[in-house]
């Protein structure tokens, strides 16, 4: 599944790219159509049975194996192998260096829309404990009950930057650590290993006896975060799916700077 997608404010359209190219047999999973259509935020989680749909037309059933990319590398891929993942799909996994390095290893592409496949029986079966909310989010602040780590660049983590989204705040959910996410990517586009992975959520400050929220801008990012905690085995990771869209947005809520 090829799940390349693009800010807004880039201006590409992740779709044509697909066209252009794309592994042989690849499906597109557009990341802002699958979402949440009643959600003002960007391209949370859709409901299940929105999910289910989608995954019938393209074709993708029950007991498929998914192997999701991105043209970056490692970017988007990771919120499409989360999405899957919440959805109750286990049997998911990320192409390490995404299609980059398909093509550096003159693997075969091809053109065109998606070849027509026989829809399939796909049942979603959500699983909330991937998934924090804002009152979840509310309720953490209070106990500290978790460790909270964003995704986001320092300028904007610290509140020196402008948010590339209009209307939000600068800054950081109080108590939050700062790890972004490109730290965790090779510059070829791989995770890291294990143990570098490991030494980065460490040398973060993040506590990983403790349960782990990832936060970004979007729940793009943090999906990167909470792939590279299952990559060091770390069993209570979930994305705030709302993320600083919508923390950013709410001036009743707490920020942090610096």
């Amino acid at each position: 599944i090829d799940a390349s997608w693009h800010m807004p404010s880039e201006g590409k359209s992740a779709r044509e790219e697909y066209i252009e190219e794309h592994i042989p047999g690849a499906l597109f999973f557009d990341i802002d159509e699958i979402a949440d259509s009643k959600s003002t935020l960007p391209h949370m989680l859709p409901p299940p049975e929105k999910f289910s749909s989608r995954m019938r037309s393209m074709g993708v059933g029950d007991g498929s194996r998914i192997v999701v990319y991105d043209r970056a590398g490692l970017y988007s891929a990771a919120r499409v192998w989360w999405t899957f993942r919440v959805m109750g799909v286990d049997d998911v996994s990320v192409l390490n260096g995404g299609l980059p390095k398909w093509k550096l290893e003159r693997r075969p592409v091809e053109s065109g829309e998606p070849r027509g496949r026989t829809a399939r029986h796909f049942t979603a079966r959500r699983n909330a404990d991937l998934v924090r909310d804002l009152s979840d989010m509310k309720a953490m602040l209070k106990d500290r009950s978790a460790e909270i780590v964003d995704a986001r660049a320092p300028e904007r983590f610290a509140g020196k930057a402008p948010e590339p989204r209009p209307g939000l705040r600068s800054g950081h959910i109080p108590g939050a650590h700062n790890l972004p996410f490109a730290r965790l990517i090779n510059k070829d586009g791989t995770l890291k290993t294990a143990p570098e992975l490991e030494r980065l959520f460490e040398e973060a400050g993040i506590d990983l006896n403790k349960p782990v929220v990832t936060s970004c801008g979007s729940g793009i990012t943090a999906s990167v975060l909470a792939l590279g905690l299952a990559e060091i085995g770390h069993r209570k990771t979930s994305v705030y799916d709302g993320s600083w869209s919508e923390w950013g947005a709410d001036e009743s809520l707490p920020i942090e700077t610096g």
